[in-house]
């Protein structure tokens, strides 16, 4: 098998294409929302929730079946139809046109694959095993989110303000590097946490 590499791709303006909307399409659908990519749907039908995106214009939805014009422009395509042979075709044009595709369920015809995530905020840890184990990925992503807690949230966007600050800052570079590396440590950490807890408490009551 060949190795992956690891990469988070930034998808805002561009366009994605998903094919199929059902119930394995829907949340494929839903998990490039928050990216701010173009999101065009193109299915024969879909799910409710796929109609209230559409409705409330998170994505583009075009009840009828895919048509090579469809990948023009196209920068990811994820194809989710109940016809092998579609699925095959989309592929196949895809790979034609360099476009990154991503057929689920079929290893064999993605060039990439979803993980399974963890979202603390803007940290995010994404497990995979290449298409082999899904409910690995899934067992280990229920794993890390015990580990890490909600409170890695608030803390990494605390660190990422702090961090802006020590940059423009005049110390001397060395220095530098010395704080942001005391910054990550387990015990800013469990500082940060301790914190944040009179002031959720103060939330709740």
């Amino acid at each position: 098998m060949t190795n992956l590499f690891p990469m988070f791709l930034k998808l805002e303006g561009k366009r994605c294409l998903v094919v199929g909307a059902g119930p394995v399409g829907e949340p494929k659908i839903c998990s490039l929302l928050d990216t701010g990519a173009e999101i065009h749907v193109v299915a024969c039908a879909a799910g409710t929730a796929t109609h209230q995106l559409a409705r409330e214009g998170k994505i583009r939805l075009s009840l009828r079946a895919f048509a090579s014009p469809d990948l023009d422009g196209v920068f990811v395509a994820v194809v989710a139809t109940s016809s092998r042979a579609i699925n095959d075709s989309i592929y196949r044009q895809a790979q034609g046109r360099g476009i990154l595709c991503n057929v689920v369920d079929d290893p064999g015809r993605c060039d990439f694959f979803y993980p399974a995530v963890v979202r603390r905020g803007a940290l995010q840890i994404a497990i995979s095993t290449s298409g082999q184990s899904p409910s690995l990925a899934k067992k280990l992503r229920q794993q890390l989110e015990r580990q890490f807690s909600p409170g890695y949230a608030r803390w990494v966007e605390e660190l990422g303000e702090t961090r802006r600050r020590i940059l423009a800052s005049t110390l001397h570079p060395q220095r530098k590097q010395e704080l942001l590396r005391s910054l990550a440590s387990e015990q800013a950490f469990e500082s940060a946490l301790a914190e944040q807890a009179p002031a959720q408490a103060g939330e709740i009551t």
